[in-house]
C-alpha cells in the first residue's frame, strides 16, 4: 500500500508540475517552479528529469522550461500549429539565415495546407506574408509533401489551374508525388505563381506520420534548378534533425 501510495504521489506531483508549465504565459524557470510547488529542490529535479525523457517537457539552452515535443505533436495533429511554432523557430531561423529565402511551416488542415509560421527572406524581391493564408496543395511544395507521404488523401476532383505549369493531371501528380518519396523532398516551380518556386521537406513524428512541413520559396531568379536541389538538401537534413525532436528515429536494416 506504501509503495502504491508513493507512486501516486510521484504522480501528482509530476502532473502539478507539467501544469504548471504548460498554462504558463510563457517559458517557466527551474527556481520558479521550485517555489510554486513548494516541493525540494532534488524532487522537482528528478520529475522534471522524468518529464523530459517522455518529451512532455523541454528545456531550452537558457535553462528554462517550455512544454515538450509531444504538445507540439498533438497542435499539428489538431489544427493549432502553436506549441509547433515555438518547438520549431529555432530551424526555420537558421534555414533562413542559410538561404536568405522565405521560409515556411505548414500543416495539414481538412483537405487544406496552412502556412502557421514564416521567416521573412532578407531579400525585398519574393517577400509576401503567407501565414494563416491556405493554398491549394497539389500545386505548392508543402501541399505535395502532405500528398506523398499520405498526411492529406489525393484529390479525387478536378485539378484546378492557377498558372500555366500546374499539374492538373491525376497520374502527373502522382509521378511527381513518386518523386517526391524517394529524394525526400517537394520542389513546385511556377505551379502556383508564376515567378515563384518552393521547396519543401517532411516534419515526422515518433510513430513516423508526417504531422508538418518546412519550405523554402522565392523567385526564380534566385532559386535556380541547382540551387533548388541544394536546398533541398538542406531540408532533408534539419527536417530530419527536426523530426528526432519530435521522437522520430530512423530505423536502419537488421535493427532489432
Amino acid at each position: 500500500m506504501a509503495t502504491q501510495q508513493t507512486g501516486t504521489q510521484a504522480v501528482d506531483r509530476a502532473a502539478e508540475l507539467l501544469t504548471h508549465v504548460v498554462e504558463a504565459a510563457g517559458p517557466r524557470t527551474f527556481t520558479s517552479l521550485v517555489e510554486q510547488t513548494g516541493l525540494a529542490k532534488s524532487t522537482v529535479s528528478r520529475l522534471l528529469q522524468a518529464l523530459e525523457r517522455h518529451r512532455l517537457v523541454q528545456r531550452d539552452r537558457s535553462g528554462v522550461f517550455r512544454p515538450g515535443a509531444v504538445f507540439a505533436v498533438y497542435a499539428a495533429r489538431q489544427g493549432v500549429g502553436s506549441d509547433l511554432v515555438e518547438l520549431t523557430t529555432p530551424t526555420l531561423e537558421r534555414i533562413g539565415a542559410r538561404t536568405g529565402e522565405t521560409i515556411n511551416l505548414a500543416v495539414p488542415r481538412g483537405d487544406a495546407v496552412v502556412q502557421v509560421a514564416q521567416v521573412d527572406s532578407v531579400h525585398l524581391l519574393g517577400t509576401t506574408n503567407w501565414v494563416g493564408l491556405s493554398v491549394p496543395a497539389h500545386c505548392s511544395a508543402l501541399g505535395k509533401v502532405f500528398y506523398a507521404f499520405r498526411t492529406l488523401p489525393l484529390p479525387t476532383g478536378t485539378l484546378e489551374r492557377r498558372t500555366p505549369r500546374t499539374i492538373t493531371d491525376r497520374t502527373d501528380l502522382e509521378r511527381d508525388l513518386a518523386t517526391v518519396i524517394r529524394r525526400g523532398y517537394a520542389i513546385a516551380r511556377e505551379e502556383l505563381e508564376p515567378g515563384l518556386v518552393a521547396v519543401a521537406s517532411p516534419v515526422r513524428a515518433r510513430d513516423g506520420s508526417v504531422v508538418a512541413a518546412i519550405s523554402v520559396s522565392g523567385p526564380t531568379a534566385r532559386i535556380t534548378d541547382r540551387r533548388a536541389e541544394q536546398i533541398g538538401a538542406l531540408l532533408v537534413t534539419e527536417s530530419a534533425a527536426l523530426s528526432s525532436i519530435l521522437g522520430h528515429t530512423v530505423r536502419t536494416e537488421g535493427a532489432a
